[in-house]
């Protein structure tokens, strides 16, 4: 194919090619010449132009196909028009000779048609210049449609409409000859000719004004007849015609030439009367319609009917949006007229029909064209109707003499209009939603009374109607549920005795109450009693009154159907109550019925019949055996009733288990057989095959039956064509239908259908169950049945029994059930056989997937095969279409659901067959249903079909080329099997091979003949299938080509989408196809969508272009969205925005999305549009007075989008989160101002940071907008906002947030949250946006911030005085909800507060001070301030808090302790809502819990008296606040005992199993609450006194551990274990001092043993809290330090976690926490018991010891590595923290008073000699490739020595070990190692004698020669300079501690060391830094010590003459070079040693 694209065609190629292959070549060549000529050259064109036009001739006498013969017309106008168009005569020459030409051979006739293309081509690209041959082709064309069959007519048409658009005004004077030829062909027996004629007429009412002028009349009529007979596309075209011409007649555009003589403008009222005409009259003539009326018989065929209503839609759509705002009440007074025509009701049909299309007129004039403004004023027209229709039929009633004021013609008049009014008044109001208030408080219409009064009116569907209008109110407005309800009862009550009050209000009490389940708020409880009370009175009082009884009955069980509706907790309140009611309708025993029987009369029969029919809306009983006798007494008195009493017995017993009626089979079998059946039923009006039969068939199959049944959103309009013999879907055909859950007005059919579908589907549910031999003979005898009926009737008949077995198969095949015995099998298969030659397509359709669902339901191999050869018989025979297609269908259902037929064999024989039907041109409906078959059989055969994909792409593209356009229905089934084809070949089509590549140059071209067809169905096939080709093969999709194509019918508003449905198809297909191409590619689909607008020649793309332009395909997408009423099209188009948002990149495109989103926001046309800032808040500070200005919203939109509803406005709300998520993951400038700004300088990117104004200025238009939905997405935003930037600081005010200027705005947008009328999700939702903006931080003057917490306390106010329950408007769950959102906030606020003020205590010196608070003498920053704040009302909220935490608390229980539960409530519940308040209070109760926990955290658990603690029931609605008498008795201790244990049993049970969705934020606060209580000594008490109750603690809390990997909670797991710990420790010091002081000190030795292990030292698991808190320490450790455990040990070394080397900061911390509570173990043990855990708290010690300080050798030339003590050479910043706790630790165990227990010393001192052994054995590192860090081992080592005490350290080998350690230290190469053991020598020397003395004697030699050596080798280093200095610290520690007789010596060894270190005044000038610095500290020392030791000092300098000399220059060089900075530096050095410990351990 690649060698088709060229400028000329390559002929070599073609040769060589065979004839299929040509036509796809040429198609090829030809498509690419049409892209390629419009880029070429004009030079190159015309170069090539002779050689161009003779390939294309040849082409053209080639006989081309449909889609080639249009390509080529196209390019040869086009080489004309780009090259020389002087030859361009000649050409039409010719094609007008081939035209004239009488060739009737097969090639001769698409010649001609390639020649009627060609002209009209060239005549719409030349247009004028060939004016002069126009007259000569345009007769020639006339002429030769005379003669030519419906291709040439469809053909001629089409290009006389393209000449008319090319030559503009020229064609003038041929204008009449044109609309001669069209007015036959308006009327053709062929389709596709009426459309092209009806294209014809559009295109040339352009120019021809007479058509909308005098000839209007004959036009109008023209089309009236045009609809007789037509199908739904000569529908739609014909109604875009006459609507057109009617619009310009109405609004007459400037005609080019303005005329006289003619009828100038048409007024509405003309057009409209044309339209009534038709609609009442049709397209007969004269005669025709006379005779009608004198036989008074209607013969206006529905197609007319629904024309004229499409006629409607389309010039109220061309007319717009704005003339209908104007015209409307004239327009509505004129629909008005004719929906109460006597002519268009005649019959209940016809009035049925009549309705429904005037409401198809209003629904798809106002719900599309007008914004909500105009949609308010247009409910308010609507509203005048209704009230003047009522008011006349009042004065008519109200008149005295009742029968000569008012017929029943005026009742059924007025009827009609009020249904028509009323269902569209709801449908607006449901539409606009909450912002159709204004509607309800406009005095001047009065709505509410106005729908109200209808509920009177005599005839029942105005009532019905006025019913579901007020159901569309609730639904919109939920506030207004609550107070209809109580009107409508109440005027119930009042007006027991009328029967039109009963059924009106009645209806509307249901209606209200079933609307409760649209609405989450719901309604109060007591209005369910109220419902019940209501129903029951009703019942009863039924037989009071004949005259009401019906009405009484009827209502009463319609009350109880609604009261269902409220779900099973209402139901199961009441259950017992309508069980009663249920029993007492039916009959008790089957004597009593029988008695029953033999009394009564017709009307008590038909009173009972209905209450039996309602009563069975709920419950079952079978009374069918009466209904025959019933029949014969009274006939058709009563039938009705017991059509609908059968119809509710089959819709029960189908929902129930089959089982349960057991016994009852036969009979009800017998009944349905009969309904199904019955010679007495033929009669009835039956159910119509279109509502029947779809639901049973294959939904892929439907198209085959018509557009009419894809899923479109008018497709209720064409139902009517099919629709029931007793008229359409009505609310009157039943009053339940009010109940049900739908959105959408119902249509219940009229009973007798209902009652048809009802039995085939209860047939379906029964037949199974029925015994084997009983269902062959029903089978049976339906096979007879069918053969002893004729014509209709039979036809009636086998679509009722077809249908029953198909819903029997269906149910069997999905339940995988058998049909019974083989005997079965003939009769089912004589029936479904037998329909599938029917002549209806909808039945051949559900016989063949019958057929094919009971092969499935059989399983038999052998019968597959003898079915499948059945049919390829049959097709072998069978020579009419019906048969040949219904048995082609078969073959390819067989395929559906039999997985294929098995053998290869079969699948070529079954290909074979479809095959050669598909090719059966002479039957289009045989090939559409073959290729549909084959399309089936492709799909579901996969792998199998592979070999036959060649074959089969040729076979479909050859049809795709040669089917003419009048069949689309070929094409589209072509569409399918290409589709299948290419999902076969899946990702093979990516190969490079030349079979592949032929195969996807195949499926490009068939993509493109699909993508020229007209019609909009095959058109979205194409897309769908280049939507396959791009999933599999993306690279050979060609976007450019793709995209603008997608776009230009997305954004088509020529096209009337309200009209056509299966425009409403192509759109879904594009969006889909747009969805997935963004989904991979968003950047490239939005280029191309703009590059579009650019190059796009057309009259009409005014509103195309400019949204594109202005907004980008985004935008248009917007605007798209807020268009459609297609949920799914919706959905797609959300996707789709979501999509290109998620893909396009952030920096570049943000600013353009924010501001898309804006201006969607923006486009209200709502004049009472909120203005931001009140003057409160202007008063501020004037630097935001221009911010302020900005933000008044405007009243009129001015951006590129007009009017977008709430819908559309909240998505883009929606956007806006999103996009600030997607910015979450993106750059961290993002939210950083400063550096946002920074990098904005240098480069092009766009920051979230920037844009914040705008962010805000959006959440706060949508906080205060009418729209409920967008106040809270609105909020939800800010919220967003509030959470993200709060913390980030505004670069040119230090100290202050960006945040801080829009306080006045975040406060102006959450004030209407909180007024009265506000919803309560509005105002729970802005109580979690108030605690977020005041915990932010952003405020910190409290004078600003009380503006916010103002309306928290107002909530707060609202909840304590509680509610009247008379005026709740909501659920009772409702005000659960919002108390505790109100709670919630507060706990949130109060929780900041204390968290603020507890850092401000902590942050002594300025420099920790908050750096938000603002420091200004005027205010107080957040902490103390905002705590004062919260104070005054924590009494209130204290006792609140806890009550909610005890209805928590309530309702977590289990199921089986329900009986505990308060039998009324809890405090802020009620016993009826319990299930809907769990979801809230689980929302809630943990910040609630928190703050509770600081608050008696703050009192201490100190009781106060003035505000006792209500426990049990603490604070109710209506109480509280106040306090109760039953507690009056606890004491303090008893209450706060309460408390604790509320708050421990919350955190527990949540603890114990916190499910994965619970938010890690509950479990820190469960965590956080429990360590705020254990901050308080009192519960510390109460928790370290129960030993079970600690031990439960922790082993939830070590579940918690090894679940949860969260570094926060595991952190406040340990700080709880601490605190759990040190209660135990309390504990036992408490218990030991009072036995000591009990007992005396005396007999201490005999004081029983306190801790745990008491005298046998054994811990019990389970039940021993030393044991459980080992376990949670070991886990931490483990888990962190694998290596610790000797099974884990050398796993992995490498591994994480595996070495302490890798550990983060947070792990540091844990072991370091877990290190802490180790060490505190043995305190809390018995002396017996400390000795159980010792060694295993030594080995973990000394095991983390042993990881730190054997570092990888990797670690230790760290660049970064610091230098603090103990974390050694190399080591990590936050190891230090590890070493620092480890060494901690063991000082704590090593001082532990078990240690010097007489017990326990013993077993001590052995434990700490091994520990002591291990420590001094750790210097040999076990690993040639570690580093021993000696350092820490020193300072462990002199812990030992300082702490154990002699016994342990001077026993041997230990001592001469450690000395040995020490010595080797003092020796050491490293500085660092030197220094630090000298300093730990120094706390050696200053020991206890018995541990210092031995060290002195052994390390003091040592110690003097090493500071001999000093002054051979002065220090080099500050390093060494700090060793030697630790030197001279520890000589002097060894001095102080020698005796006094031998300090003399060693002062006399001293002095001259350090007399040796000082330099005289030449060397002092010249010394390094290092030696000056300890010149300078000997200097100091000698200063210092010389007077201490005058004596030795004087006798030294007198026997050593050299020593004085020294010292005196030494002295004298000092004051010379004494300076400020010197001196400094050396004071620093002395002052503060480099490294030093943080923490003294010694």
């Amino acid at each position: 194919m690649e060698r088709a694209h060229s400028l000329l065609l390559n002929e070599e190629v073609l040769a060589q090619l065979s004839e299929h292959q040509k036509a796809e070549f040429i198609f090829e060549w030809l498509n690419h010449l049409k892209k390629l000529l419009p880029v070429t050259e004009r030079a190159d064109v015309k170069l090539n132009q002779r050689r161009l036009v003779e390939q294309l001739s040849v082409v053209l006498v080639g006989s081309p196909g449909l889609p080639t013969r249009w390509l080529l017309a196209h390019c040869l106008a086009l080489v004309y028009r780009l090259g020389d168009s002087l030859p361009s005569s000649l050409m039409v020459e010719r094609c007008n000779d081939i035209i004239r030409s009488r060739d009737d051979s097969p090639s001769g006739l698409p010649t001609r048609l390639a020649a009627i293309a060609c002209l009209g081509a060239l005549y719409e690209q030349l247009g004028r210049m060939l004016i002069g041959s126009f007259k000569d082709t345009l007769v020639n064309l006339l002429k030769a449609m005379k003669s030519a069959e419906s291709q040439g007519r469809y053909e001629i048409m089409s290009s006389v409409e393209r000449i008319l658009r090319g030559l503009g005004v020229g064609a003038v004077q041929s204008h009449r000859d044109v609309y001669k030829a069209a007015r036959t062909c308006l009327t053709d027996r062929s389709m596709s000719v009426r459309c092209a004629a009806a294209k014809c007429l559009l295109e040339l009412q352009r120019e021809a004004v007479f058509l909308w002028t005098s000839e209007l009349d004959n036009v109008a009529t023209l089309c009236f007849r045009a609809f007789e007979g037509s199908n739904h596309n000569v529908r739609v075209s014909v109604a875009k015609l006459l609507g057109t011409l009617l619009a310009a007649a109405v609004e007459p555009r400037q005609p080019t030439a303005p005329r006289q003589g003619g009828r100038g403008r048409s007024s509405l009222e003309e057009v409209m009367d044309l339209l009534s005409g038709g609609f009442l009259r049709g397209g007969g003539g004269f005669l025709r319609a006379s005779g009608d009326m004198l036989k008074g018989t209607s013969s206006v065929s529905k197609d007319v009917r629904i024309g004229v209503t499409q006629i409607c839609v389309v010039l109220v759509s061309t007319l717009g949006g704005s003339w209908l705002e104007t015209n409307f009440p004239s327009f509505l007074s004129l629909l008005m007229e004719l929906a109460s025509h006597a002519k268009a009701t005649q019959t209940p049909g016809d009035a049925a029909v009549t309705r429904c299309c005037v409401s198809f007129i209003l629904r798809s004039t106002l719900g599309s064209l007008l914004g909500e403004k105009a949609q308010i004023n247009a409910a308010k027209q609507l509203c005048v109707t209704v009230a003047s229709q009522k008011r006349a039929i009042d004065a008519a009633l109200t008149d005295g003499n009742v029968e000569a004021r008012v017929s029943a013609a005026d009742v059924s008049a007025s009827q009609h209009v009020l249904v028509c009014c009323l269902l569209e008044l709801g449908g607006l109001i449901q539409g606009l939603g909450s912002t159709a208030a204004p509607l309800l408080t406009d005095t001047t219409t009065a709505l509410l009374d106005t729908v109200v009064s209808v509920l009177l009116h005599p005839a029942s569907s105005a009532r019905l109607a006025a019913a579901w209008c007020l159901r569309c109110v609730a639904m919109a407005m939920p506030s207004q549920c609550s107070p209809l309800l109580d009107r409508c009862s109440e005027r119930l009550v009042a007006m027991k005795s009328s029967p039109e009050a009963v059924a009106g209000y009645g209806a509307a009490v249901a209606a209200l109450v079933a609307a409760v389940q649209h609405c989450p708020l719901g309604i109060p409880q007591t209005k369910g009693k109220v419902v019940l009370a209501l129903a029951e009175d009703l019942l009863r009082s039924a037989s009071q009154n004949s005259r009401i009884s019906l009405e009484r009955t009827q209502a009463g069980w319609l009350l109880l159907s609604s009261l269902i509706t409220l779900g099973p907790a209402v139901v199961e309140l009441h259950l017992s109550r309508l069980l009663l009611l249920w029993r007492c309708v039916f009959p008790a025993s089957l004597r009593e019925q029988d008695m029953e029987l033999r009394r009564g009369d017709y009307f008590t029969w038909q009173v009972t019949l209905e209450g039996r029919a309602g009563a069975l809306c709920g419950h079952v009983v079978c009374g069918l055996p009466g209904l025959p006798a019933l029949l014969r007494s009274y006939g058709g008195s009563v039938r009705c009733a017991s059509v609908v009493y059968r119809l509710r017995v089959y819709e029960l017993l189908a929902l129930l288990p089959p089982h349960t009626y057991q016994e009852s089979f036969g009979l009800v079998m017998n009944q349905l057989v009969s309904d199904l059946s019955s010679q007495d039923n033929l009669n009835q009006p039956q159910c119509s095959d279109l509502t029947l039969l779809p639901p049973l068939c294959h939904q892929d199959d439907l198209p085959l039956v018509g557009p009419a049944l894809g899923p479109a959103h008018h497709r209720f309009i064409e139902e009517q064509l099919h629709g029931y013999s007793s008229g359409g879907g009505a609310l009157d055909h039943d009053a339940f239908s009010l109940c049900q859950r739908g959105e959408d007005v119902p249509a219940p059919p009229p009973p007798p259908a209902a009652l048809t579908a009802a039995a085939v589907r209860l047939f379906g549910t029964l037949f199974p169950h029925v015994i084997s031999a009983q269902r062959v003979k029903i089978l049976e005898q339906f096979v007879e049945t069918l053969n002893q009926l004729k014509g209709q009737r039979q036809q009636n008949v086998q679509t009722h029994v077809c249908a029953a077995l198909c819903s029997l198969l269906k149910q069997q095949g999905s339940s995988r059930g058998s049909l019974g015995p083989e005997d079965v099998r003939p009769p089912a298969l004589s029936l479904l056989t037998g329909a599938l030659e029917s002549a209806s397509p909808l039945l051949r359709c559900l016989a063949a997937e019958g057929l094919a669902r009971l092969v499935q339901v059989v399983g038999d191999p052998g019968f597959t095969v003898s079915v499948s050869l059945l049919c390829f018989d049959r097709l072998k025979a069978a020579r009419d279409a019906a048969s040949r297609s219904g048995f082609a269908l078969a073959l390819g259902a067989l395929h559906r659901h039999t997985g294929g037929i098995g053998s290869p064999q079969h699948l070529s024989t079954c290909l074979g067959v479809l095959f050669t039907l598909s090719q059966d041109s002479t039957s289009p409906e045989v090939q559409t249903w073959s290729l549909h078959s084959l399309s089936l059989v492709v799909d579901l055969s996969s792998g199998l079909y592979r070999p036959h994909a060649e074959p089969s792409f040729a076979l479909v593209l050859r049809l795709l080329l040669s089917t003419p356009p009048t069949h689309p229905e070929v094409l589209y089934s072509l569409g399918r099997c290409l589709h299948g084809l290419i999902t076969c070949l899946g990702p093979d089509l990516q190969g490079e091979g030349a079979s592949v590549s032929g195969l996807r140059s195949s499926c490009l071209v068939g993509c493109g003949v699909m993508q020229a067809s007209p019609d909009c169905l095959v058109q979205a096939r194409a897309f769908s299938c280049l939507q396959q080709l791009h999933m599999f093969s993306p690279p050979h999709v060609n976007l450019a080509g793709l995209v603008p194509a997608l776009c230009e019918i997305l954004l088509d508003y020529s096209m009337l989408d309200n009209l056509c449905s299966s425009f409403l198809c192509l759109r879904r297909a594009v969006v889909a196809c747009l969805r997935q191409l963004v989904q991979r590619e968003a950047l490239a689909v939005s280029e191309h969508a703009v590059a579009l607008v650019k190059e796009l020649p057309r009259r009409d793309n005014n509103q195309l272009d400019v949204t594109i332009k202005e907004v980008g395909l985004e935008g248009a997408l917007f605007t798209l969205l807020d268009r459609e009423s297609d949920p799914g099209l919706r959905r797609d188009i959300q996707e789709t925005l979501v999509h290109m948002m998620a893909s396009s990149p952030i920096s570049s495109k943000l600013g353009h999305w924010l501001k898309l989103c804006k201006d969607v926001l923006s486009a209200t046309t709502d004049g009472r549009a909120p203005v931001e800032t009140s003057q409160e808040d202007e008063e501020t500070d004037s630097s935001r007075d221009d911010d302020s200005s900005t933000f008044k919203a405007r009243s009129e939109s001015s951006g590129p989008f007009k009017a977008l509803r709430w819908a559309t406005r909240r998505f883009a709300m929606e956007c806006v989160c999103r996009i600030v998520a997607q910015c979450e993951n993106a750059d961290p400038a993002h939210f950083d101002m400063a550096l946002a700004q920074e990098r904005r300088l240098h480069e092009s990117s766009d920051f979230l940071v920037l844009h914040l104004g705008d962010l805000v200025r959006m959440a706060f238009m949508a906080a205060t907008d009418h729209s409920d939905q967008l106040r809270q997405a609105g909020l939800q935003t800010l919220l967003v906002i509030i959470r993200r930037f709060s913390a980030i600081a505004e670069p040119e005010f230090p100290g202050h947030v960006i945040l801080e200027q829009y306080q006045a705005n975040v406060g102006a947008a959450l004030r209407p949250a909180f007024t009265t009328d506000a919803p309560p999700d509005v105002t729970a939702k802005a109580c979690q946006v108030c605690s977020a903006w005041i915990a932010s931080g952003v405020v910190s003057d409290l004078r600003d911030l009380r503006r916010v917490h103002q309306l928290l306390a107002s909530s707060l106010a609202k909840i304590q005085s509680g509610r009247d329950p008379s005026s709740q408007l909501y659920n009772e769950a409702t005000v659960t909800m919002e108390t505790l959102a109100v709670l919630k906030a507060w706990a949130e606020v109060y929780i900041v507060a204390v968290q603020r003020s507890e850092l401000k205590e902590g942050a002594d010196d300025p420099d920790a001070s908050s750096s938000l608070a603002n420091e200004g003498a005027g205010s107080e920053s957040g902490g103390a301030g905002l705590l004062r704040l919260v104070q005054s009302d924590l009494s209130t909220l204290s006792r609140l808090w806890l009550a909610a935490l005890q209805d928590h608390a309530l309702l977590t229980l289990p199921a089986e302790y329900a009986s505990q539960l308060p039998a009324a409530g809890g405090s802020f519940y009620t016993a009826e809502t319990v299930n809907q308040a769990r979801a809230h209070y689980a929302s809630s109760w943990a910040p609630i819990l928190h703050a509770t926990s600081l608050w008696l955290h703050s009192t201490g658990f100190l009781t106060s008296d003035d505000s006792p603690a209500n426990l049990s029931r603490p604070a109710t609605p209506t109480s509280m606040g106040r306090t109760g008498s039953v507690d009056a008795a606890k004491s303090p201790e008893d209450i706060n005992t309460d408390r604790l244990h509320l708050i421990l049993g919350i955190s527990v049970e949540f603890l114990c199993s916190p499910h994965s969705k619970d938010q890690m934020e509950n479990i820190i606060s469960c965590l956080k609450s429990l360590q705020a209580l254990l901050d308080v000594s009192w519960p510390r008490a109460k928790i370290g006194n129960n030993q079970a109750l600690s031990v439960e603690l922790l082993s939830v809390l070590h579940r918690l551990m090894v679940t949860r990997e969260s570094a926060p909670v595991q952190l406040a797991v340990l700080d709880l274990l601490r605190q759990i710990v040190a209660a135990a420790q309390e504990h036992v010091r408490e218990k030991r001092h009072s036995a000591e002081v009990d007992d005396g000190a005396a007999e201490k030795e005999t004081l029983p043993e306190f801790g745990e292990g008491r005298d046998t030292g054994g811990l019990i698991p389970g039940r021993s809290l030393v044991f459980g808190a080992l376990e949670l320490c070991l886990c931490v450790l483990v888990r962190k330090l694998p290596q610790l455990s000797p099974k884990l040990a050398g796993t992995s070394p490498t591994g994480p976690g595996a070495s302490a080397w890798t550990l983060t900061d947070s792990d540091c911390r844990l072991v370091a926490s877990a290190l802490c509570v180790l060490s505190e173990l043995p305190s809390i043990c018995s002396p017996e018991g400390s000795v159980s855990i010792l060694p295993t708290v030594l080995y973990l010690l000394l095991g983390v010891l042993r990881e730190l300080v054997h570092q990888p050798s990797t670690q230790t030339g760290l660049p970064g590595a610091p230098a603090a003590v103990g974390a050694g050479p190399g080591g990590g910043a936050s190891l230090d923290v590890v070493i620092q706790a480890t060494l901690q630790a063991l000082k704590s165990v090593l001082t532990s008073p078990m240690s010097r227990q007489e017990k326990s010393q013993g077993a001590w001192n052995v434990l700490l000699r091994s520990a002591l052994n291990t420590l001094l054995r750790l210097w040999d590192a076990e690993d040639s490739g570690c580093v021993v860090d000696q350092v820490s081992l020193l300072t462990a080592t002199t812990v030992f020595l300082l702490s154990a005490g002699p016994d342990v350290c001077t026993v041997e080998p230990l001592h001469a070990l450690s000395l040995q350690r020490f010595a080797s230290s003092m020796a050491a190469k490293d500085p660092l190692v030197v220094s630090r053991c000298l300093q730990l020598l120094t706390s050696v020397f200053q020991a206890q004698p018995s541990v210092a003395v031995p060290y002195i004697q052994a390390l003091g030699p040592t110690l003097v020669r090493f500071l001999q050596k000093v002054e051979r080798s002065r220090p080099q280093s500050p390093e060494e300079l700090q060793g030697v200095l630790e030197g001279l610290r520890a000589m002097e520690a060894l001095i102080q501690a020698a005796d006094e007789s031998q300090r003399p010596r060693l002062v006399s060894i001293f002095l001259p060391l350090l007399i040796s270190f000082l330099l005289d005044e030449n060397a002092l000038v010249s010394a390094p830094a290092t030696s000056r610095s300890l010149h300078e500290a000997a200097l100091k020392d000698l200063m210092r010590l010389g007077p201490q030791h005058s004596t030795v000092f004087r006798s030294l300098i007198r026997s050593s003459p050299h020593l004085k000399s020294r010292l005196e220059a030494a002295v004298r060089g000092n004051q010379e070079s004494l300076n400020p900075k010197a001196s400094g530096a050396s004071s620093a050095s002395k002052s503060s040693p480099s490294i030093t410990l943080k923490t003294n351990f010694l």
